[in-house]
């Protein structure tokens, strides 16, 4: 996918996430039904992973690696239950303002970054669809089973 189309992607699927979570309450967000998570538990983990890689991006766009020298990602499970972890006392409102701010600089980020750098296999393709578009498309499908029996 092209730049364009690829934010277009990006933003269709940030947005079909939080209209899934629109409108539960406290209650709903925080309680645990995937694995030893919440809803605002899965929020908090993408929000952890957009900080994560707007530095990523960031670099990206200087042209340099996304990764810094030292710092290694792939173990997801240690990030995703450091991410959790960092924002459980939070209300599911902060959590969510967080992801909505992360987000906006993630997107903004991902803009930067020159259109020759877009394009299937690319690192920005796969960095987008791993941690942005298709990471929310990954929770979804549970997302929306537990909402629709919280909302009944």
């Amino acid at each position: 996918m092209d730049k364009q189309s690829t934010l277009t992607e990006l933003q269709g699927a940030f947005d079909e996430l939080l209209a899934v979570v629109k409108g539960l309450d406290e209650r709903a967000m925080g309680r645990v039904f995937y694995g030893a998570w919440a809803i605002k538990d899965i929020l908090a983990h993408i929000a952890g992973w957009h900080h994560l890689m707007i530095g990523s991006m960031e670099r990206m766009a200087r042209g340099e690696k996304p990764t810094p020298e030292g710092v290694d990602f792939s173990d997801s499970d240690a990030w995703n239950a450091r991410f959790a972890a960092a924002m459980r006392t939070q209300s599911a409102g902060t959590v969510v303002a967080d992801l909505q701010q992360s987000f906006a600089t993630y997107k903004r980020a991902a803009a930067a970054i020159g259109d020759d750098r877009y394009g299937e296999g690319k690192t920005v393709n796969r960095l987008l669809e791993g941690s942005g578009y298709g990471h929310y498309r990954e929770h979804l499908p549970a997302i929306k089973e537990f909402a629709s029996k919280a909302a009944a």
